[in-house]
This record gives structure tokens, C-alpha cells and sequence, in this order.
């Protein structure tokens, strides 16, 4: 009753692959594994735009309605964010403190300046 729509023996067998055919396929999923671990090792060891907060540059990690983002700030523009996060009280002043200070960014030498 079934047998036309399951299906048989006969249909599951097919043709054997050729010694060719089995050097592609070898090389193919070889190619992939290559690929799959050189982008492992490439996104382990590979620079971030964003780093830690030091010399100068501040990254403040946030959390959005969407997502997290991140305030990158470098130079004259760095030490104008991290005075405003030491003259205010808000939860972004709270999270970049710590990172103006990691940044060598911290109130003495801002008003020293």
C-alpha cells in the first residue's frame, strides 16, 4: 500500500562514487575545514579596532535598546568625554570612569591640563 510513496532498496542505492569523483569530494570538505580553522585562528588572534582603553583612547561598552554599542573616543575629544563623565552622575558618566582611568585619563591630569 505504501511502497509507491516510501522509499525502496532500489532507489536508496546509487551508482558508486568514481576515484575522481572522491578526490573532489576529499578536497572539497579539506578546502572547507582549511577555511573553518583559518577564520577560528584569524578572529583569535586577529587585532580589535576597539581594544581596552589605554594611551589616550577611551571604549566605553554600552547596553542599547538593540544591542550593545561602543563609544570610542581618541585625543582632545577623549578628554572632553572624560571630563563630562567626572562633572556628571548618569549611568554612561558611572561606566566610562573606570575606562578614563585605564586611559590615563583621570581628574588630576584633566584639570592639570
Amino acid at each position: 500500500m505504501y511502497s509507491k510513496t516510501s522509499l525502496g532498496a532500489d532507489q536508496l542505492s546509487g551508482s558508486p562514487l568514481s576515484p575522481r569523483g572522491k578526490k573532489i569530494l576529499i578536497s572539497v570538505g579539506c578546502a572547507i575545514a582549511a577555511a573553518g580553522i583559518g577564520l577560528g585562528v584569524w578572529s583569535a588572534v586577529g587585532p580589535d579596532k576597539y581594544g581596552p582603553s589605554a594611551n589616550g583612547c577611551v571604549n566605553v561598552v554600552i547596553a542599547g535598546a538593540t544591542g550593545g554599542a561602543t563609544l570610542h573616543y581618541c585625543g582632545a575629544t577623549a578628554k572632553a568625554f572624560c571630563r563630562s563623565a567626572y562633572a556628571h552622575d548618569d549611568r554612561i558618566s558611572l561606566l566610562a570612569r573606570p575606562q578614563c582611568e585605564a586611559a590615563g585619563l583621570s581628574p588630576s591630569k584633566l584639570s592639570a591640563n
